[in-house]
């Protein structure tokens, strides 16, 4: 190691990911271990992902941005072909349990998830089309800003439609929401992004009263039956009685029992279904209560914080539109999940960031922050060898 290489390390995203990982594995123990009485497999399986996650971050460590820029393209179509394969050859037996298309099996290895992994290199895509497309416009003006938007619509709409295949509306959402980030800093005028953001306001009221009053016409239009009952669990989770209803309203007896302080690790006296995995903030706020959930989002908030820091820090315009990307995956898991656990958000299947139990989701975003890591890591390496290497789009 170089003398310099531990100044080039941000130790605050280290730290706070080091504090989610203590949640996790005490927070899974605690579930599946003391409250379900089973083996230490889950809470052992964890700790070797995140193992895997570590070394995966190292190994992004050591790409910098112009080697990042040279691989974008190349990774992004890897990832539209494993989308693709995805669709074609997804685990029948968990489409039979669940619906969902978004697994595949590797023999003794168990499943994965595919769109978990390529969610960074279509981060890439998108930043690396803003960054060359603003490199190379002289005069801005509403004409070339269209022409970014198509550019964004356009490798945004392949993968999230192979996405929408694999009837995964949750993780589709998310690359909607990294889109709608990178999309908002690329400097595109109000002029183009109100009219649009008012039409997916309407588009998205009129499908909620489509919901309640004409469902015969969404079904015509390819919406599933689950869908529905996420919306109905979500408008009126004290009526019915689906499992998603179900679920939502045993969260809400954890959640609020735990009260100001918690109950204590291991200890539930309300049973709810997959708590292990999207529901484990449940477990979060029965055992440790109103203050351990809060530390857990104050961490969240100082990750954050400390990834927004690495884009001032570094100006850089490629490492931006990355960082918005990742930040912004990050976020919508976090107020999606938390808010489906409170029932503020409609159930969509979205696991909570570094603590829900899943080894894809997981390797996921450690991917997300090796990428933000790399960022820190060859910006202090700059600055201490006193060389002038930011990348730029038309280098």
């Amino acid at each position: 190691m170089k003398n310099n290489d531990s100044r080039r390390i941000d130790y605050g995203i280290v730290l706070m990911i080091m504090l989610l990982a203590l949640f996790s594995v005490t927070t899974i123990y605690s579930t599946t271990v003391l409250m379900q009485g089973d083996s230490l497999k889950h809470t052992v399986m964890q700790v070797l992902w995140y193992i895997l996650g570590v070394i995966t971050v190292v190994i992004i460590m050591q790409f910098d941005s112009e080697k990042m820029w040279r691989m974008t393209t190349y990774l992004y179509i890897i990832g539209l072909v494993v989308l693709l394969l995805t669709v074609l050859f997804y685990d029948r037996h968990l489409h039979l349990l669940t619906g969902g298309k978004r697994w595949v099996r590797l023999g003794p290895l168990g499943t994965m998830q595919p769109s978990e992994f390529v969610k960074i290199p279509y981060i890439l895509m998108l930043s690396k089309v803003v960054t060359l497309h603003n490199s190379r416009t002289l005069l801005k003006s509403v004409q070339t800003d269209a022409v970014l938007l198509v550019k964004l619509l356009f490798f945004s709409l392949i993968p999230i439609t192979l996405v929408f295949m694999q009837n995964d509306l949750g993780t589709a959402l998310v690359y909607i929401a990294i889109a709608i980030g990178i999309t908002l800093l690329s400097g595109i005028t109000w002029k183009i992004l109100v009219p649009i953001f008012l039409l997916l306001s309407i588009f998205g009221g009129t499908l909620i009263v489509l919901v309640t009053y004409n469902r015969d016409l969404l079904m015509r239009l390819g919406f599933q039956g689950y869908q529905f009952a996420r919306i109905d669990t979500w408008l009126n989770p004290h009526e019915g009685s689906t499992d998603a209803t179900f679920q939502v309203l045993q969260a809400f007896k954890a959640i609020g029992s735990g009260g100001v302080f918690g109950k204590g690790l291991g200890v539930s006296d309300v049973y709810v279904p997959v708590r292990e995995s999207d529901m484990i903030f449940s477990t979060i706020g029965e055992n440790f209560g109103f203050i351990g959930s809060s530390i857990l989002i104050f961490i969240y908030f100082m990750l954050i914080y400390y990834m927004v820091r690495i884009i001032y820090d570094t100006k850089n315009e490629f490492y931006a539109y990355i960082a918005t990307g990742v930040i912004m995956m990050i976020v919508f898991h976090v107020l999606e999940n938390i808010g489906m656990n409170t029932g503020l958000l409609p159930m969509t299947g979205i696991p909570l960031p570094f603590i829900s139990q899943g080894g894809s989701a997981l390797i996921g975003n450690m991917m997300g922050i090796g990428v933000m890591m790399s960022m820190r890591f060859h910006h202090k390496s700059y600055m201490f060898s006193g060389d002038d290497k930011s990348f730029h789009a038309d280098s």
